[in-house]
């Protein structure tokens, strides 16, 4: 069951059960106690009507909001595809030299590495 429907029900069962306590616990009169729970089922039929209506307005601005996300998302993710494709389109040419680079290096390093073993 879900959340909406189980409130539903726990402010119908819960008016219920408090006016039926009421009707059987009060020192007024008859009248006044039906006039009372008139009163009561009335406030009751508009909480329950509000809570439709923001509800179902609740419903909309989720509809809504989600439909905003997946188009951010979507631009999101061609933007980011975008700048990778450019960022490989940079390096592409750069790449032979950025390995040869990395070569030099390593090679410099083990050569540092035996100096510092020998002395």
């Amino acid at each position: 069951m879900s959340k909406g429907k189980s409130f539903i029900l726990g402010l119908l069962v819960g008016g219920t059960v408090s006016a039926a306590v009421t009707l059987l616990s009060t020192p007024e009169s008859g009248r006044d106690v039906r006039v009372r729970v008139k009163d009561q089922g009335l406030e009751l039929k508009l909480l329950l009507n509000r809570l439709k209506v923001e509800g179902l307005r609740l419903q909309q601005q989720i509809k809504h909001t989600s439909k905003e996300g997946a188009v951010l998302i979507k631009d999101l993710t061609d933007e980011i595809r975008k700048s990778v494709e450019e960022w490989k389109e940079t390096v592409e040419p750069h790449q032979e030299s950025i390995y040869q680079s990395l070569e030099q290096i390593e090679t410099s390093l083990r050569d540092l590495e035996n100096k510092v073993k020998n002395h």
